[in-house]
């Protein structure tokens, strides 16, 4: 697999983002100023990210996906590590629904409970999502410091000096 960054043709990618964010109108949210990351291997994009700058030293992932028949095969968290090296020190958060397995993932990913956001998914999307079960209410952030970002890991390369 190879990492690619997407720059043109983002909406090319919308089948698989609506699997992260089941709502295209919060996807446009993000989609035009955020970098897109793609995992792809012989069939196509197996992974994409969507991660956005939100402070001087804040990124935020956005959309997180994995191609159904990959999942749970390392890929999710493969694109995650890619990310955080590319990122250029501070912190990375992710904010999600409360379901045990996605939370279970990026605790797994280094990432710690940050804040809560009460009502997020009831005030922003139109129509009730239920993930693993669960009726999504609140956003749940998690936070993971960046201390060896793209800037840090060209230095080790002898670049940047």
């Amino acid at each position: 697999m190879r990492l690619k960054i997407v720059e043109e043709g983002k909406r090319d990618y919308l089948p698989l983002l609506l699997m992260g964010d089941e709502q295209e109108s919060m996807i446009d949210r993000y989609l035009d100023r955020g970098t897109l990351y793609a995992l792809e291997d012989g069939e196509g994009a197996a992974a994409v990210c969507v991660v956005t700058r939100e402070g001087e030293d804040l990124w935020e992932i956005k959309n997180l996906a994995v191609r159904p028949d990959l999942r749970r095969q390392g890929i999710g968290r493969k694109l995650v590590d890619a990310v955080c090296r590319r990122c250029p020190g501070g912190a990375l958060r992710v904010g999600t629904g409360e379901t045990p397995g996605t939370l279970q993932f990026y605790r797994a990913c280094g990432f710690v409970f940050s804040h809560r956001v009460p009502d997020f998914f009831t005030r922003n999307y139109d129509h009730p999502i239920v993930e693993e079960g669960v009726l999504l209410r609140d956003m749940i952030y998690l936070e993971k410091p960046l201390p060896c970002g793209a800037k840090q890991e060209r230095r080790s390369r002898g670049y940047g000096k």
